[in-house]
């Protein structure tokens, strides 16, 4: 029934492509929401708050304003989800060949948030050019509109560095968010198999198991939101500073400030989160992928413990 081998280099491009439309489609869907949460971030005197800056970006770029950045927000996030979701599949079953099936069960979570850990570095790097560019033109007035206006300038100012500076401050904030992401998701769908849905997942239809991974993905992009969110703050204003380190920056914003924009990065941040993971496993779905039902206990182990009769 399977149109691939688990772990076949088949199964691991196809996991990309889920992943290419998880996070490029849900990233430029929120653009407009992405683009006031940077300028409160910039801005605080200016964007107060959520309504009150969009009524300001309204009155002063018109309904076109909302969507600036557009053009690099879908090729970053494309590339990112690309790295993110195909190497995450990869790493995930490299280190539980590694550790054996019985230490994969007892050490999952951990083994989760490595993989995921590994993964999230090199799709930081897919990432980081574009991200640079987008947080220019949404939060430079004047600097550029377009993704090709924007790029040669930021070359010519600053060489190859422009695109690279922010890739630190990107690991600080998207390593905890995407570990956070992936393991509190995995043992989520776990639980909710284990003590709410009230029959095994074996059974389920595939609408039903799609309503589980969408309600799972909710709760870890709520988790994801609150650990992430001080380095997103950082990551924002030091794009569009020249000077600054992030040191810096963190110092002078402060325990306050960095927590400015959390509600409705909250919102975005869930929704973001419960839609790619409810794309990637209807891709999964699509092309017939394996989707392996949520780790038992060994018999091997069971049989170590005195569980089984």
């Amino acid at each position: 029934e399977y149109s691939c081998e688990y772990g076949s280099l088949k199964f691991y491009a196809l996991c990309g492509v889920g992943g290419v439309l998880s996070c490029g489609l849900t990233h430029t869907a929120v653009v407009p929401l992405d683009l006031v949460k940077c300028r409160m971030q910039v801005d605080p005197q200016k964007y107060k708050g959520i309504f009150n800056g969009f009524s300001v970006t309204l009155k002063e770029d018109g309904v076109r304003g909302l969507a600036k950045g557009w053009a690099p927000t879908f090729i970053g996030y494309s590339m990112q989800g690309l790295c993110k979701f195909g190497f995450y599949e990869v790493f995930k079953i490299l280190y539980g060949n590694m550790l054996g099936e019985e230490n994969a069960y007892l050490w999952r979570t951990s083994l989760y948030l490595a993989a995921s850990a590994s993964a999230e570095f090199f799709a930081d790097i897919a990432l980081a050019p574009m991200e640079a560019a987008k947080v220019r033109i949404q939060t430079q007035p004047g600097y550029a509109n377009t993704l090709r206006q924007a790029a040669p300038k930021m070359f010519g100012e600053e060489g190859i560095w422009a695109f690279y500076k922010g890739v630190a401050p990107l690991w600080m904030r998207q390593i905890p968010y995407t570990m956070m992401k992936f393991a509190c998701f995995e043992r989520t769908v776990e639980a909710l198999y284990k003590y709410v849905v009230p029959k095994p997942r074996s059974e389920c239809s595939k609408g039903e198991q799609l309503v589980v991974t969408f309600v799972a993905g909710y709760i870890a992009g709520v988790f994801c939101a609150i650990v992430s969110h001080p380095a997103d703050s950082v990551v924002s204003v030091l794009n569009k500073e020249k000077g600054s380190s992030a040191s810096q920056v963190l110092v002078r914003l402060g325990f306050k400030g960095v927590w400015k924009g959390l509600f409705a990065r909250i919102i975005m941040i869930g929704t973001l989160t419960a839609l790619q993971w409810f794309i990637y496993d209807s891709v999964k779905v699509y092309f017939r992928l394996p989707r392996p039902p949520p780790p038992e206990m060994p018999e091997s182990l069971k049989k170590k413990l005195g569980l089984t009769e």
